[in-house]
């Protein structure tokens, strides 16, 4: 009878909830002879961090996961284990919640996340790993190969949604040069604010992307490969330098692969954190040493990318799905439609929703029943106003439009886009005057000057909404940033300038009349806009305490001890600190 594995969850989500306590303690208190301690990454459920789960009581393959652990508890399940009862409460799977988050998701990408130790390869060859690129090897010439993804409709989930298998044939069709090499790059650039799809995934199943990326390297004939990961993913990075040691010991990466006469070997270039290199000719720019900048095409990367060689880039999304393709069948991925997009999407579930996390959804699915029946709808109790999709250059979409399905058509014909998957809620108390500014801040700051419309249009536009959000508007403002912006969208050399006026456009397009109260009436309804807003102590509900006056760090408030205080508001900051300390909700906002 095998011993039972106790895995806790050990992604950064999980390590940041104090997941790693929890290991370390169980690790100290555990007998290694009676139960195995092990890691495990994100299974999508960061709303319930600390994750434990225990696997294979009296030798079976029963899992029991439990969520909001401390070392407490850890103490309750080990006991729970030993006497043959694990504990009834904080079941996660078992409880509503996590029936309502997880019975209507499609695991295709996070199949092996927070199921498998993704350090150790055996968890992943138990899972049927390296079963797919196997097969390829045996039974699939190269085009045979691209043909099965070709059936599958595989899109590229890096945002553009561009066939994957015509990607891959355009890519086949050029050899390498005479004694050069073929390049196959995966963009795990992830740079997004709120995202974290590519982060997770690596962190969970780094093999699996592995796989695919062998795959897609015999398909094509290239020999040699990188991964573009920013920096700021240590544990990310930490998990694919392991995994590739290990793929290589095992003779699934370097020469002559499981036996055949097909080689590819694969390094990992750490970026900075620019967000313009998430374009795949900037990218390539940043692998080679030069400065991360968007250059024209064509040339095309299939014929001339880095180092001037044929290049092939794919995201992590897009080859974590391969292997499922080919071990499946790619009707099984295919069945998966909606408006001609196919297959499952993974989704960042963030923002002012109860249950946050990683999703992956069957698209068709709409937007209500992601926000409100997985996301398990407003956190703060407030009704839901809209979400952002699609990161910095995406765009927001009114709760009214919340019944549309999920896929490429639909979403961009909001003027939004689909993206790598960036998702944020937001509620009533979020200013859509102050999204547009915070996104239009991130892309202005991360343009590459390139472009003069990219590099001058963006910063005018952040100009104007910052007078705006100051109560310093005009009424031609509007149309001011309705001219900019169709001049960047069309006199941008990358979609980072190309998309970057989208979260401005469409919060013009639904919530004009924020825009509006702003600029006319020099009000923030959603009392955000520091400048358009005033704290008042209410006279009848304040006690005279005194919390907020000796809280308040500029000493903008006076009064007698037990009689009502005031604020002046010559002197506030509207730091709110004040409206946080008072138990007696005697201070408003207006």
């Amino acid at each position: 009878m095998g011993k039972p594995k106790i895995l806790v969850g050990l992604g950064s989500c999980g390590i940041a909830a104090g997941g790693q306590a929890i290991y370390d303690h169980l690790k100290q208190t555990v007998p290694a002879d009676l139960a195995d301690i092990e890691i495990t990454s994100c299974i999508g459920m960061c709303w319930a961090e600390p994750l434990v789960e225990v696997v294979g009581t009296a030798g079976g393959t029963e899992r029991t996961l439990f969520g909001y652990v401390d070392p407490a508890f850890s103490d309750q399940i080990w006991q729970g284990l030993q006497a043959g009862k694990l504990p009834d409460e904080k079941r996660v799977r078992e409880s509503q919640d996590g029936k309502d988050y997880l019975e209507k998701q499609v695991k295709v990408v996070l199949r092996n996340c927070g199921v498998i130790n993704p350090e150790k390869i055996e968890d992943y060859l138990a899972t049927g790993g390296y079963e797919a690129l196997k097969k390829c090897l045996n039974e699939y010439t190269p085009q045979q190969v691209i043909d099965i993804v070709k059936e599958s409709g595989l899109a590229g989930r890096g945002g553009a949604f561009f066939p994957t298998a015509t990607k891959w044939g355009l890519f086949a069709a050029n050899p390498a040069p005479e004694g050069g090499h073929k390049y196959l790059v995966c963009n795990a650039d992830e740079g997004d604010p709120g995202a974290f799809m590519d982060r997770a995934t690596i962190e969970g199943d780094p093999h699996g992307l592995l796989e695919g990326m062998l795959i897609a390297a015999y398909a094509t004939g290239a020999d040699r490969g990188y991964v573009y990961c920013r920096a700021e993913y240590p544990l990310a990075i930490k998990r694919l330098k392991r995994a590739i040691e290990e793929a290589e010991k095992r003779g699934f990466l370097g020469e002559d692969i499981m036996g055949k006469d097909f080689a590819f070997h694969l390094k990992i270039k750490e970026g900075a954190g620019a967000f313009v290199c998430g374009e795949e000719t900037a990218l390539m720019a940043s692998i080679m040493g030069r400065r991360g900048m968007p250059t024209l095409k064509p040339p095309f990367p299939a014929v001339s990318g880095l180092f001037e060689s044929p290049t092939n880039i794919n995201n992590v999304e897009t080859f974590e799905n391969v292997a499922y393709i080919i071990n499946r069948g790619p009707a099984e991925f295919n069945k998966y439609e909606s408006n001609g997009t196919i297959g499952t999407k993974v989704f960042a579930l963030a923002g002012k929703v109860k249950r946050a996390g990683l999703v992956e959804i069957p698209v068709g699915m709409t937007i209500r029943e992601l926000v409100e029946h997985i996301g398990g709808g407003s956190s703060t109790g407030l009704p839901l106003k809209a979400v952002q999709m699609g990161g910095p250059s995406g765009g927001c979409i009114p709760e009214r439009l919340f019944d549309m399905t999920i896929d490429v058509k639909s979403v961009t014909g909001t003027g939004a886009i689909m993206g790598s998957g960036g998702f944020i809620v937001m509620d009533e108390q979020t200013c859509m005057v102050d999204v547009a500014q915070y996104f239009l801040t991130f892309v202005q700051s991360e343009s590459c000057g390139k472009c003069t419309f990219c590099r001058i249009g963006t910063k005018r536009m952040l100009e104007i909404l910052h007078r705006i959000t100051a109560g310093k508007g005009e009424a031609q403002d509007l149309d001011r940033l309705q001219e900019l912006a169709a001049a960047i969208k069309k006199s941008s050399l990358c979609a980072l300038g190309q998309l970057a006026p989208n979260p401005v456009l469409t919060t013009l397009k639904y919530f004009p009349e924020e825009y509006e109260e702003h600029i006319r009436e020099k009000k923030c309804r959603a009392k955000v806009c520091k400048p358009l807003i005033k704290y008042a102590i209410l006279a009848d509900t304040c006690t005279g305490c005194g919390a907020c006056l000796r809280g308040c760090p500029v000493k903008a408030i006076s009064g007698e001890k037990r009689k009502p205080h005031t604020i002046d508001a010559d002197k506030c900051t509207r730091c709110g600190l004040c409206k946080d300390t008072c138990k007696f909700a005697a201070i408003d906002v207006f």
